[in-house]
This record gives C-alpha cells, sequence and structure tokens, in this order.
C-alpha cells in the first residue's frame, strides 16, 4: 500500500502533540476527577472540525468518512493519573521540557500514548476507502479500573473488530498481558493472653499457611506470560502485646497468565490453602492476540518486537481482540519525576502511523 498523505507535516503533528500533553499535564486528572482534562481534549478536536461526543469522563470520535458496513479499529487510552508521590523534586503539574525529556505527571502513562494517538487519528481522519473504520476513545478511570471508564463507553462505541490500547511499551507490541486477580484472606484462631499455651494461634497458621501458598507453583506456564504470579501485598493481626488475636487478615496479589481464568485462578489457591478468600473481583482477566493477525505482522515487518506485559490496563475488561503498544517505558510509571522524551513522542506517532498504514 502507497504511504497515505497527510493535512499535517510530522512536525505539525509532534507540536501537536506536545503542546496539547503541555496542557494535560497541567491539569490535576486523578481518577474520577477527570472532568476537565476531557474539556481540554474536547476543545483540541473541536479547533481541529472534528465532532466529538462525551459519554461521562470519556470522549470519543469516528474517521470522517465512517461506514458503518466496514469494522472498527479502535484507538484507546487514558487521560486520568495516580496521584503524584512524596519523592517528586518537581512540581507534577508543571511541564518542563530539559534534556530532551518532558517532565510531569501522567506525561509516560499514558499522556504520551494518548497525544500521540490523537495525532495519528488526526492523520487518518480525512481518508478515503480505508478498510476499516478508525475510532479513537480517551477514557477514564484506568488507574483504579474503574466502571465508568471504557467498559460503559464500550456499549457506546461502534463494532470493534481491533482495540488498540495505548500504555508505554516502548513501542513494541505486548501481545499478552496478565489479569490481575486481588485476594482477601482470614485465618481464624483462638484468642488468648499471651502469657499461656495456645496451639491455636491466628497468626502462627497464618504464616504456614501464606507460606505454602507462596511457594506453589501452577502446574501450566504460559509462553507469552510464564508463571501465575502470587504476592503477599498486606497482612494485619493483634492490636496489644499481650493479646492472641482471634484473626489474621492479608491479601494476596495475584498476576494471571492466559493459562487460566481468574475464577480458575482463584479455585486453585483456595484449593492449597486453610483460610478463608474471597476475591474482590474476577472482571480483570488476562488476554491475548494471535501471533498472525496482521496488525501483529504488520508490527514485525517494520522491526517491532513482541512480548509479554506483566502489567495490567483496560485490556483487561475490553471485550474484543486487542493489543498493547505505545510510547514510554512501563518502568517510569508512577514515579517521582515522571516524563517522556520528546522523541519517544516523535518515534510513537511515526510507528502506529507506518503500522496502521499496513492494515487500513
Amino acid at each position: 500500500m502507497e504511504e497515505l498523505k497527510s493535512v499535517y507535516s510530522k512536525e505539525e503533528l509532534l507540536t501537536h502533540a506536545v503542546e496539547l500533553l503541555k496542557k494535560l499535564i497541567a491539569i490535576p486528572s486523578f481518577s474520577k476527577d477527570e472532568y476537565n482534562t476531557s474539556v481540554e481534549i474536547e476543545n483540541f478536536f473541536k479547533k481541529h472540525h472534528i465532532p466529538a461526543k462525551r459519554f461521562k469522563n470519556n470522549i470519543w470520535a469516528v474517521n470522517k468518512n465512517f461506514d458503518a458496513s466496514k469494522p472498527s479499529i479502535l484507538l484507546n487510552t487514558h487521560h486520568d493519573t495516580v496521584k503524584p508521590n512524596k519523592a517528586y523534586t518537581l512540581d507534577p503539574f508543571l511541564p518542563v521540557v530539559q534534556d530532551g525529556k518532558l517532565y510531569g505527571l501522567g506525561s509516560n502513562d499514558a499522556g504520551a500514548s494518548l497525544v500521540s494517538m490523537v495525532q495519528v487519528f488526526l492523520h487518518f481522519y480525512e481518508k478515503e476507502d480505508l478498510k476499516y473504520n478508525l475510532v479513537i476513545a480517551l477514557t477514564a478511570e484506568e488507574e483504579i479500573s474503574g466502571f465508568d471508564g471504557i467498559e460503559t463507553l464500550f456499549s457506546q462505541l461502534p463494532d470493534i473488530e481491533l482495540a488498540i490500547v495505548g500504555e508505554p511499551t516502548q513501542m513494541n507490541l505486548a501481545i499478552a498481558e496478565k489479569g490481575l486477580l486481588v485476594i482477601d484472606g482470614e485465618m481464624k484462631g483462638t484468642p488468648s493472653h499471651a502469657a499461656h499455651p495456645n496451639d491455636d494461634n491466628s497468626i502462627v497458621k497464618c504464616m504456614e499457611d501464606l507460606h505454602n501458598i507462596l511457594n506453589f507453583r501452577f502446574p501450566k506456564v504460559s509462553d507469552y506470560l510464564g508463571e501465575v504470579k502470587v504476592t503477599l501485598s498486606g497482612i494485619h493481626a493483634g492490636v496489644q502485646h499481650n493479646v492472641v488475636p482471634e484473626a489474621c487478615t492479608f491479601t494476596l496479589d495475584v498476576r494471571v497468565t492466559d493459562e487460566y481464568s481468574n475464577k480458575e485462578a482463584f479455585e486453585i489457591i483456595q484449593s492449597q490453602m486453610k483460610s478463608s478468600l474471597t476475591a474482590r473481583s474476577f472482571r480483570l482477566n488476562s488476554s491475548k492476540i494471535k501471533m498472525d493477525h496482521p496488525f501483529v505482522q504488520a508490527g514485525l515487518e517494520i522491526g517491532r518486537a513482541t512480548y509479554g506485559s506483566p502489567t495490567s490496563s483496560d485490556q483487561a475488561i475490553i471485550p474484543c481482540t486487542s493489543v498493547k503498544i505505545g510510547p514510554g517505558d512501563s518502568r517510569r510509571s508512577h514515579t517521582a519525576d515522571e516524563y517522556i522524551y520528546i522523541k519517544e513522542i516523535e518515534e510513537g506517532i511515526e510507528i502506529y502511523i507506518r503500522i496502521l498504514e499496513k492494515v487500513l
């Protein structure tokens, strides 16, 4: 397919992207409080004469020559952020460019993906005779896996055949992603005075139970994602030094591979433990796209790598085939003095366009 010409030059697209990202960084957009960034995104589309739609704090649009008889590809990422941690030395809401880096909260996760996807949407917006429609959705509540983000918006969108999820992957293709299962547990025992013998100490029993599950290995290992990972992320028991408590509670963070559903993983964990377990949710399951999918093959053709991602994203709640790819490095997400290289945004726009030109 011949390279599609854009009404915008590469330089213009990059300038638009950086300007928009600076504006978004300057606006606090913690999960459930993203209205102001959603307005900024709406204004950008309005400035470029693109009719965008709103559903709660989610903004979405379709290409100019949308054809309901064609399948659609979705560009999706989020505009909410986590709260800045106390280790910041810079103002998290003051966009600063230094040594080729743009600093600011949400710059890497996932502001760079958002502004790159917006420019890609601009590039293709007026194209005719595309094989697919192009839909863009810039959504809320991703950082808390909330219900009022992409999950609630999806019913408002056209039928989507493929979702491209923008997260920092260094523009490589995450073709599989671990699911997330959070389990709260409780081990009961017999309360007593600490001075007296007690063979039913809830803390001791809980330690034995946790030692067992943390050393357990799930039988099936994923080709893409490796082993299911169980991490003890919280434990609590007792309020007085001289009282053996009646219960010890804990939390397990379980990263589930494509070899198991979350319910299957939960049942296996429960079978290995004596504690009483409760799953907070089963909705954030693992996802996977086939290696022979045209989008994956297009990425491989231009030299991008594939891998399995240990971190979760909105892929877990998107009800169609999806792939995760975006500028930036996941290791910078949620860190102090978060940043993105301007060059990464430029490369992100270019690589998105090159892959989509092979597909669209």
